[in-house]
């Protein structure tokens, strides 16, 4: 505690001032048989020498002690006023109040996505969360990239994420997903068990650079462990084996915006009518023009085109294939 009041010009001058009205009152209270009232009103006029006068006359004890009083009352001050003023230059003080509306608003927040590192993969990460309009916070610990989240309005906590205090400030609590895609494995690794530990509901997906890290991953907590590099040497690889097939999957965009030809639809969201139903009940093709490629189970299994008979199960998710007007109107319609 003590470090804390004494860390920086403005806590000391707190304290010092503090220290001044406890030294004028309980002075008044104890050595002159003042009431209490009597001596903090005593120290009020004395401290902030408004000139009133006293509420008896002093004795000569009383005086130099009074005289002691205004003397330091006016160094503390003085010194109060020149740290309150370099705070307020240095821009601490809106600093401090840009992060106590930060940390409000990120406070506020439910079923959030925290993205761990705001390198390229963060970029990259944050671009397509917004293109989904999803709620984002960034930790990150360089001021640079601190200074471009503040201009682009983006919520982010400046500090280390494998810190536990820096994930609570970003509401792990409350977070649905985390990404962490800072460039050390070994940091990446100590995220995913510190959020698995924090919040046990998050899904967490996590960058590897290296093979041997990946079941690491997995045991610490991560649901997902993504190699960039694999998959970029294996796209490239794709190309050459199956080019025409790569370069038609390339142009099916999953966009947040009108760009969009892949849609995930949650059966949950569905109308409660076509629960239990089947994926020929739903009529998706004629209502919307868009087709279902792909289901996904509730033990996390995919099945690629499924059967029209297939039924509708809560919890389950439809992966649907369509035009960008297709998607809105998907969109539209659910």
């Amino acid at each position: 505690m003590i470090k804390l009041v004494f860390r920086s010009r403005l806590y000391k001058a707190i304290f010092f001032s503090g220290l001044t009205f406890f030294i004028g009152i309980f002075g008044y209270f104890l050595l002159f048989d003042y009431s209490f009232i009597d001596a903090f009103y005593m120290t009020v006029i004395t401290v902030t020498t408004v000139g009133f006068g006293e509420v008896h006359p002093f004795t000569p004890e009383e005086k130099l002690f009074t005289t002691f009083l205004i003397l330091s009352s006016l160094f503390t001050f003085g010194y109060a006023v020149s740290s309150f003023s370099e705070y307020l230059i240095s821009g601490d003080f809106f600093q401090q109040l840009k992060i106590k509306r930060v940390q409000k608003q990120i406070e506020q927040l439910n079923g959030h996505t925290i993205v761990c590192g705001f390198g390229r993969n963060g970029k990259q990460a944050l671009a397509k969360l917004k293109s989904y309009k999803r709620d984002v916070v960034i930790i990150e610990k360089d001021k640079e990239l601190i200074k471009q989240l503040d201009e682009r309005k983006v919520l982010n906590v400046e500090g280390d994420a494998t810190s536990d205090e820096t994930l609570l400030k970003a509401g792990i609590n409350n977070a649905k997903f985390l990404i962490t895609a800072l460039p050390s494995d070994a940091d990446n690794l100590f995220v995913v068990l510190t959020a698995s530990q924090l919040n046990k509901k998050c899904k967490i997906i996590s960058r590897a650079s290296k093979e041997s890290t990946y079941s690491k991953l997995k045991i610490a907590g991560a649901n997902n462990v993504i190699m960039p590099d694999k998959l970029g040497g294996a796209h490239m690889a794709s190309l050459v084996v199956t080019p025409d097939v790569i370069e038609f999957v390339d142009r099916l965009t999953i966009e947040g915006d009108t760009t969009a030809n892949l849609e995930e639809v949650a059966i949950n969201d569905l109308p409660k009518e076509y629960l239990n139903k089947t994926i020929l009940d739903l009529d998706l093709r004629k209502k919307t023009g868009c087709t279902v490629i792909g289901y996904k189970t509730t033990e996390e299994e995919y099945i690629i085109n499924p059967e029209a008979s297939l039924k509708l199960e809560a919890g389950c998710n439809l992966i649907v294939l369509g035009r960008p007007e297709q998607i809105q109107k998907l969109r539209a319609l659910f």
